[in-house]
Protein backbone atom coordinates (compact mmCIF):
# COMPACT_ATOMS: atom_id res chain seq x y z
CA UNK A 1 0.00 0.00 0.00
CA UNK A 2 1.43 3.37 -1.05
CA UNK A 3 1.37 6.16 1.50
CA UNK A 4 0.31 9.58 0.29
CA UNK A 5 3.18 12.03 -0.28
CA UNK A 6 5.98 9.45 -0.20
CA UNK A 7 8.28 8.79 -3.18
CA UNK A 8 7.38 5.66 -5.13
CA UNK A 9 10.54 5.18 -7.21
CA UNK A 10 14.25 5.84 -6.89
CA UNK A 11 13.90 8.67 -9.41
CA UNK A 12 11.37 10.33 -7.11
CA UNK A 13 14.08 10.45 -4.42
CA UNK A 14 16.49 12.39 -6.67
CA UNK A 15 15.78 16.05 -7.46
CA UNK A 16 15.06 16.11 -11.20
CA UNK A 17 13.71 18.40 -13.88
CA UNK A 18 10.75 16.81 -15.62
CA UNK A 19 11.00 19.24 -18.57
CA UNK A 20 14.67 18.49 -19.28
CA UNK A 21 14.06 15.57 -21.66
CA UNK A 22 11.58 17.65 -23.67
CA UNK A 23 14.11 20.52 -23.93
CA UNK A 24 16.85 18.14 -25.12
CA UNK A 25 14.46 16.63 -27.68
CA UNK A 26 13.49 20.05 -29.03
CA UNK A 27 17.04 21.37 -29.28
CA UNK A 28 18.53 18.20 -30.78
CA UNK A 29 15.62 17.25 -33.03
CA UNK A 30 15.86 13.73 -31.59
CA UNK A 31 13.80 11.68 -29.15
CA UNK A 32 15.91 10.73 -26.12
CA UNK A 33 13.07 8.51 -24.93
CA UNK A 34 13.67 6.04 -27.77
CA UNK A 35 16.91 4.81 -26.18
CA UNK A 36 16.42 1.43 -24.51
CA UNK A 37 20.07 1.20 -23.37
CA UNK A 38 21.29 -1.68 -25.50
CA UNK A 39 24.82 -0.22 -25.11
CA UNK A 40 25.65 -0.52 -28.79
CA UNK A 41 26.73 3.12 -28.81
CA UNK A 42 29.24 2.47 -26.04
CA UNK A 43 30.64 -0.56 -27.84
CA UNK A 44 31.57 1.48 -30.89
CA UNK A 45 32.72 4.75 -29.30
CA UNK A 46 36.48 5.29 -29.77
CA UNK A 47 36.59 7.67 -26.78
CA UNK A 48 34.57 5.63 -24.27
CA UNK A 49 37.63 5.11 -22.03
CA UNK A 50 37.90 8.86 -21.37
CA UNK A 51 34.20 9.41 -20.65
CA UNK A 52 32.60 9.50 -17.22
CA UNK A 53 29.31 8.16 -18.64
CA UNK A 54 28.88 6.10 -21.80
CA UNK A 55 26.69 7.77 -24.45
CA UNK A 56 23.60 5.78 -23.42
CA UNK A 57 24.28 6.83 -19.82
CA UNK A 58 24.02 10.49 -20.78
CA UNK A 59 20.74 9.73 -22.55
CA UNK A 60 19.54 8.03 -19.37
CA UNK A 61 20.40 11.17 -17.38
CA UNK A 62 18.24 13.16 -19.81
CA UNK A 63 15.43 10.62 -19.57
CA UNK A 64 15.48 10.90 -15.78
CA UNK A 65 15.56 14.71 -15.91
CA UNK A 66 18.96 14.94 -14.22
CA UNK A 67 19.87 18.29 -15.77
CA UNK A 68 22.88 19.15 -13.60
CA UNK A 69 24.48 15.72 -13.99
CA UNK A 70 23.99 15.71 -17.77
CA UNK A 71 25.21 19.27 -18.34
CA UNK A 72 28.22 18.93 -16.06
CA UNK A 73 29.47 15.52 -17.22
CA UNK A 74 32.69 15.24 -19.19
CA UNK A 75 31.17 12.95 -21.83
CA UNK A 76 29.40 15.77 -23.67
CA UNK A 77 32.76 17.54 -24.09
CA UNK A 78 34.84 14.47 -24.91
CA UNK A 79 32.44 13.42 -27.69
CA UNK A 80 33.93 14.47 -31.03
CA UNK A 81 30.71 13.86 -32.99
CA UNK A 82 32.28 11.12 -35.11
CA UNK A 83 28.76 9.62 -35.37
CA UNK A 84 29.97 6.07 -34.73
CA UNK A 85 27.36 5.76 -31.96
CA UNK A 86 24.60 7.20 -34.15
CA UNK A 87 25.38 4.86 -37.04
CA UNK A 88 25.27 1.81 -34.79
CA UNK A 89 22.15 2.78 -32.83
CA UNK A 90 19.34 0.28 -33.59
CA UNK A 91 16.80 3.04 -32.89
CA UNK A 92 18.55 5.42 -35.34
CA UNK A 93 19.02 8.07 -32.63
CA UNK A 94 21.48 10.78 -33.65
CA UNK A 95 23.38 10.64 -30.36
CA UNK A 96 26.00 13.10 -31.60
CA UNK A 97 23.23 15.68 -32.14
CA UNK A 98 22.07 15.12 -28.57
CA UNK A 99 25.62 15.63 -27.25
CA UNK A 100 25.83 18.84 -29.28
CA UNK A 101 22.50 20.05 -27.87
CA UNK A 102 23.71 19.30 -24.34
CA UNK A 103 26.91 21.28 -24.96
CA UNK A 104 24.84 24.24 -26.17
CA UNK A 105 22.60 24.00 -23.12
CA UNK A 106 25.61 23.75 -20.77
CA UNK A 107 27.16 26.92 -22.22
CA UNK A 108 23.83 28.81 -22.26
CA UNK A 109 23.12 27.89 -18.64
CA UNK A 110 26.66 28.51 -17.41
CA UNK A 111 27.06 24.92 -16.24
CA UNK A 112 30.40 23.89 -14.82
CA UNK A 113 32.48 22.49 -17.69
CA UNK A 114 33.93 19.16 -16.55
CA UNK A 115 36.94 19.15 -18.86
CA UNK A 116 39.43 21.94 -18.14
CA UNK A 117 40.22 24.00 -21.23
CA UNK A 118 37.87 22.11 -23.52
CA UNK A 119 35.57 25.07 -24.09
CA UNK A 120 38.52 27.22 -25.18
CA UNK A 121 39.64 24.44 -27.51
CA UNK A 122 36.17 24.23 -29.08
CA UNK A 123 36.18 28.00 -29.58
CA UNK A 124 39.54 27.85 -31.35
CA UNK A 125 38.27 25.13 -33.69
CA UNK A 126 35.22 27.23 -34.57
CA UNK A 127 37.40 30.33 -35.05
CA UNK A 128 39.57 28.39 -37.52
CA UNK A 129 36.53 27.17 -39.46
CA UNK A 130 35.16 30.72 -39.60
CA UNK A 131 38.45 32.08 -40.97
CA UNK A 132 39.35 29.34 -43.45
CA UNK A 133 36.24 27.21 -43.99
CA UNK A 134 38.14 24.28 -42.48
CA UNK A 135 40.40 23.62 -39.56
CA UNK A 136 44.03 24.69 -39.55
CA UNK A 137 45.30 22.39 -36.83
CA UNK A 138 48.62 24.11 -36.22
CA UNK A 139 46.97 27.49 -35.67
CA UNK A 140 44.32 25.91 -33.43
CA UNK A 141 47.04 24.34 -31.28
CA UNK A 142 49.11 27.53 -31.10
CA UNK A 143 46.13 29.74 -30.21
CA UNK A 144 44.95 27.24 -27.61
CA UNK A 145 48.44 27.05 -26.06
CA UNK A 146 48.62 30.85 -26.03
CA UNK A 147 45.30 31.05 -24.15
CA UNK A 148 46.09 28.32 -21.64
CA UNK A 149 49.82 28.92 -21.22
CA UNK A 150 50.44 25.16 -21.39
CA UNK A 151 53.11 25.36 -24.07
CA UNK A 152 54.82 22.04 -23.45
CA UNK A 153 51.81 19.86 -22.73
CA UNK A 154 51.27 17.48 -25.68
CA UNK A 155 54.41 18.78 -27.39
CA UNK A 156 55.49 15.23 -28.23
CA UNK A 157 52.24 14.63 -30.12
CA UNK A 158 52.58 17.94 -31.98
CA UNK A 159 56.11 17.07 -33.10
CA UNK A 160 54.99 13.63 -34.28
CA UNK A 161 52.16 15.22 -36.25
CA UNK A 162 54.57 17.68 -37.85
CA UNK A 163 56.98 14.87 -38.74
CA UNK A 164 54.16 12.89 -40.40
CA UNK A 165 52.97 16.00 -42.27
CA UNK A 166 49.65 16.02 -40.42
CA UNK A 167 50.03 19.73 -39.61
CA UNK A 168 50.12 22.18 -42.49
CA UNK A 169 52.33 25.17 -41.79
CA UNK A 170 50.11 27.46 -43.86
CA UNK A 171 46.31 27.35 -43.78
CA UNK A 172 44.26 26.61 -46.86
CA UNK A 173 40.88 28.21 -47.52
CA UNK A 174 37.77 26.77 -49.08
CA UNK A 175 36.67 28.42 -52.32
CA UNK A 176 33.33 29.65 -50.95
CA UNK A 177 34.70 31.37 -47.85
CA UNK A 178 32.12 34.17 -48.16
CA UNK A 179 29.34 31.63 -47.53
CA UNK A 180 31.02 30.66 -44.26
CA UNK A 181 30.17 34.10 -42.93
CA UNK A 182 26.46 33.28 -43.26
CA UNK A 183 26.92 30.25 -41.02
CA UNK A 184 28.62 32.19 -38.25
CA UNK A 185 26.71 35.45 -38.73
CA UNK A 186 23.37 34.60 -40.34
CA UNK A 187 21.47 37.47 -41.94
CA UNK A 188 18.54 38.76 -39.94
CA UNK A 189 15.16 37.31 -40.86
CA UNK A 190 13.09 39.46 -43.17
CA UNK A 191 16.11 41.33 -44.54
Amino acid sequence: MEKKGLPTTVVDLIPHDSSFQREVNELSGENVGLCFHCRTCAGGCPYIGAMDYPPHGVLRLAQFGLRKEALECSTIWICVACNTCSIQCPMAIDIAAIMDALRHMAVAEGAKVAEPGILEFHREVLHSIERYGRTHKLEIMLRYKLRTGQWFQDMDIGLKMLAKRKLDLMPSRVKGIAEMGDIFHPPEKGV
